[in-house]
């Protein structure tokens, strides 16, 4: 038996003559996968659940199986749902989409720091403006 002592911490059995496995993750043939796609495939509705339970495996299994199968991925291929890898950039090729992205950052930031010099110009000119006229005026006389 397992006994996690805390979530941090991995599974440690209390028994150091405890003769369980470690459970580990189920892989599954290329050749098994497209068997049990098309099995499922092929049997009637009542039937697909029977074959679910038969074999221990989940709808989602078979939904992503045959997704592969239809996208024509290699026969293979077993990476039981991990993302597929993609090829890598080379490193300046990663280093210029960066530089890029950072122009177009820097492009914008500027763009609204000019906008905002622009009326505060035109807030400075409109308040010499009143101050002006406000000097020319003369207060109203009181009778």
């Amino acid at each position: 038996m397992y006994v996690s002592t805390s979530p941090g911490q991995p599974a440690r059995s209390p028994d150091p003559d405890d003769p369980a496995p470690r459970p580990s993750r189920r892989s599954f043939s290329a050749e098994y996968k497209l068997a049990i796609v098309a099995e499922y495939e092929n049997a009637a509705n009542g039937e697909k659940g029977a074959i679910l339970r038969r074999e221990g495996l989940y709808s989602s299994h078979i939904i992503e199986w045959a997704r592969a199968r239809d996208a024509g991925g290699p026969a293979g291929a077993d990476n039981d749902g991990a993302a597929a890898a993609r090829p890598k950039k080379p490193a300046d090729q990663v280093e210029l989409e960066k530089l890029r992205r950072a122009n177009e950052k820097l492009t914008s930031e500027l763009a609204r720091t000019r906008m905002a010099l622009d009326i505060m110009g035109k807030a400075h000119a409109l308040l010499e403006e009143i101050s002006e006229s406000a000097e020319r005026d003369d207060p109203p006389s009181r009778s």
